[in-house]
């Protein structure tokens, strides 16, 4: 049996599903499919804290399914761009992970994530199966991947 640590970037996850498909992800068909027959070492979600029941409903049904949440503050600038990113701390669970389990799955279309995805798969011999937006995740993280699942179909909540 595989073992298999999860990682997804809620914040990309969110705004390229809802841009390309115009619904949201399922976590639960999505967790359903990358934990069957294997053994899940640990599962993170990444997201931003914004301290709103709505935001606190969703980040609990995430630890329901399985889920450990890591929250980071949200950040409004004064130029009115906001800053959540969660790229480093995805990077280094992704790293620190890497000896005890022989799959990741990274949900994120980000191109950063390439270098990551290929030293996992080079360095440490770990299999990463990246799930993303298709038309909204980048070349380079799809052509790295061992495998690339696009989020459609089943992975998606009816609208």
């Amino acid at each position: 049996m595989d073992r298999v640590a999860v990682f997804v970037d809620v914040q990309n996850v969110y705004y390229t599903v809802k841009q390309s498909h115009g619904c949201h992800f399922d976590y639960k068909a999505f967790w359903d499919q990358v934990t069957a027959g294997r053994e899940v070492v640990r599962a993170f979600a990444y997201a931003i804290d914004r301290r709103d029941r709505k935001q606190i409903r969703f980040q609990q049904i995430l630890e329901s399914i399985g889920f450990e949440v890591k929250l980071k503050p949200y950040i409004q600038r004064s130029d009115g761009s906001a800053k959540g990113d969660w790229d480093v701390g995805i990077t280094l669970d992704m790293i620190e992970l890497a000896k005890e389990v022989d799959v990741a799955v990274l949900a994120s279309g980000d191109g950063d994530f390439d270098l990551l995805v290929r030293k996992l798969r080079d360095a440490h011999g770990v299999e990463v199966e990246v799930y993303g937006a298709r038309k909204l995740t980048a070349a380079t993280l799809i052509q790295t991947a061992t495998r690339f699942v696009p989020i459609e179909g089943r992975l998606l909540l009816s609208r």
